[in-house]
């Protein structure tokens, strides 16, 4: 079965930051989405995440341009080869990250997480760096597809928190792994069935840490529009009184038509962060 890729997305500076360090892209012709969170102290959060979303970007156009994009890094085993170029571009944005604060000061400690999704046929794959999140949503169940990176999610997997305790915790914007903290970075890895009429949300934690998933399902189970979906899901992390930047990306599979199939047509829509 062929699918047709609509996708919407947005950031916003949030009601306390004065500067927004998420960014996020996506070439829907590619099947590539990704949300990057930075953190360091200026501007250095916000120059990780768009030196991460840039170098990602970059390397499936440049395969898709002339196949030539550099293999690089770890392979990851148990994973489809679709994952597996994911991982690749993931570590060569968290060298670039780490190459460039080790030749400018000022952004040394800088570093940015990332979640990510490519869609290859009938076959979707994602991984993720930190606590930046994605979630299926097929029929009316939404599925959390990937899991936290950081301290009070680990406390809650050990036993040493309560879900419940974990939502108030003072530790929850520490983060255990992200691009541009180690020499080498290790994503973790899924790969899942794309279906028609799958809805995909990728979103950084200023979303997730004050709306609970509830709210968002109820939220994506009210429009259609993607684009008014994300102003909706910003708007309810300020009211939420939010304190980070927000960021959400949307993307929707839907089966195509046999005008699709005859002239090979990607349907796609760009809308600008905001």
């Amino acid at each position: 079965m062929m699918f047709v890729l609509h996708a919407a997305g947005k950031t916003d500076l949030g009601i306390v930051r004065t500067n927004n360090e998420d960014n996020f892209a996506y070439d829907t012709r590619l099947g590539i989405f990704l949300v990057c969170d930075g953190m360091g102290g200026q501007a250095a959060g916000e120059r990780a995440s768009k030196l991460a979303v840039d170098t990602m970007l970059r390397y499936f156009q440049q395969s898709a341009s002339d196949g030539t994009a550099e293999v690089f890094g770890k392979t990851f085993d148990g994973v489809s080869d679709c994952a597996n170029t994911l991982a690749k571009s993931i570590q060569l944005a968290n060298q670039a990250i780490c190459e460039e604060a080790e030749r400018s000061p000022a952004l040394a400690g800088m570093g940015t997480t990332v979640v990510a999704v490519l869609v290859d046929k009938a076959l979707f794959s994602v991984a993720n760096v930190g606590d930046s999140r994605a979630y299926l949503i097929r029929g009316d169940v939404m599925q959390q597809l990937t899991q936290d990176h950081s301290l009070v999610m680990e406390h809650v997997r050990r036993g040493l928190l309560t879900t419940e305790e974990a939502e108030h915790s003072a530790i929850q914007n520490v983060i255990v792994r992200a691009l541009g903290s180690e020499d080498a970075v290790e994503p973790d890895l899924a790969d899942h069935e794309l279906l028609a009429n799958d809805l995909l949300l990728l979103c950084s934690d200023g979303l997730t840490r004050h709306v609970t998933d509830q709210a968002i399902a109820e939220i994506l189970s009210k429009t259609s529009d993607l684009s008014h979906a994300c102003d909706e899901l910003i708007q309810a992390a300020k009211d939420a009184k939010s304190d980070d930047n927000i960021t959400c990306l949307l993307v929707r599979v839907v089966k195509s038509s046999w005008r699709d199939k005859l002239f090979g047509r990607a349907v796609r829509e760009w809308r600008d962060s905001i």
